[in-house]
């Protein structure tokens, strides 16, 4: 079975947020999002949609997080987020990116700023995120 993978980029900036974004739209994939994994490389992101709100429960890392609106705008991001926390219910997001931990700051991503996605490839789903 294959995967497809999505670059994400800070159209206002640009630059590459992620070479190697899944989209996860079912509900199980939402629910189980980074669950299990003991890291987040670089270059990799989850895309989380819908979702307006997300946990770090039982995951062993922290991470970057941009809420974004129907139109791909940052409506909110957090930085860092340690595991074991939750966020509060963004009523403006549509849709969740989540990134390793430092690719805001790194990029300076703001709230405001537009992320556009891009089909790249497709890989099979051993190589995917889980």
């Amino acid at each position: 079975m294959e995967t497809s993978w999505y670059e994400a980029t800070n159209e206002t900036r640009a630059l590459p947020l992620a070479t190697r974004t899944v989209r996860a739209a079912s509900f199980g994939g939402r629910l189980r999002g980074l669950l299990g994994r003991t890291s987040f490389e670089p270059g990799e992101g989850l895309h989380l949609e819908p979702c307006n709100s997300i946990h770090t429960f039982f995951m062993r890392f922290p991470i970057d997080v941009l809420f974004l609106d129907r139109e791909g705008v940052v409506v909110l991001a957090l930085g860092r987020v340690p595991p074991w926390r939750a966020t509060r219910i963004v009523r403006a997001a549509r849709s969740v990116l989540e990134l390793p931990a430092g690719i805001i700051a790194a990029t300076t991503t703001a709230e405001g700023d537009r992320v556009r996605f891009h089909q790249r490839l497709s890989l099979d789903r051993e190589s995917a995120i889980r």
